[in-house]
């Protein structure tokens, strides 16, 4: 059996980092040996930053945003259309748009989508609070921007239901998300094509 070759704490942000999003153990490996010997220019400021991370971002108790403040900057601002809701599966559908400036109007973040085969109902995601804020006379339009999965589509039939009765247009997106598609990785002119030509559900 081979021996460790790095010391634990080496080996313990090795195997933190596998754990990110495309980073695999190999990749991890690759990235904490450029961290480390790039460790005045980078170990340091990311230890830091992520110190401070820690203690200052925040759920927005509005839309589910992550912020340092809450409500977030998005909900803060008065600039935005406050008449239209865009809801997204996850915060980084919300950051996607957002860098296709495809829609300048509140969000609301689910926080999945509804997937009885994992165990993932309604109760599990933030659907009750979305109802509660499209009964406010101001929201005059529901945007339905979840992924085009079967559970994205199911949760967005699931909603439409509960929006039942509610005056409130419920529209999803249109043009430029391909079926399976996921928002996070479509260009920002696909997003923002999708945004514009969005249609009733």
């Amino acid at each position: 059996m081979a021996g460790r070759v790095a010391g634990p704490e080496i080996e313990r942000l090795i195997q933190l980092l596998a754990r990110l999003p495309g980073l695999g153990p190999r990749s991890a490996r690759r990235a904490t040996l450029h961290l480390i010997k790039k460790k005045e220019q980078l170990l340091a400021p990311l230890a830091e930053a992520m110190r401070a991370a820690l203690d200052a971002v925040r759920v927005c108790t509005t839309c589910g945003n992550v912020d340092t403040t809450d409500p977030c900057a998005i909900c803060a601002d008065p600039g935005r259309d406050p008449s239209v809701i865009v809801v997204v599966e996850d915060v980084s559908d919300l950051w996607a748009l957002e860098r296709a400036h495809a829609i300048s109007a509140r969000y609301h973040v689910l926080g999945g989508t509804l997937s009885p085969l994992d165990g993932i109902g309604p109760g599990d995601l933030n659907i009750a609070a979305l109802v509660e804020r499209a009964a406010d006379p101001a929201v005059r339009e529901i945007v339905l921007a979840v992924n085009a999965t079967v559970e994205g589509q199911t949760t967005a039939h699931y909603i439409t239901d509960q929006l039942e009765g509610i005056e409130v247009r419920v529209s999803r997106l249109a043009h430029g998300v391909p079926v399976g598609g996921e928002l996070d990785y479509l260009d920002d002119g696909t997003l923002a094509a999708a945004m514009r030509s969005r249609t009733p559900f």
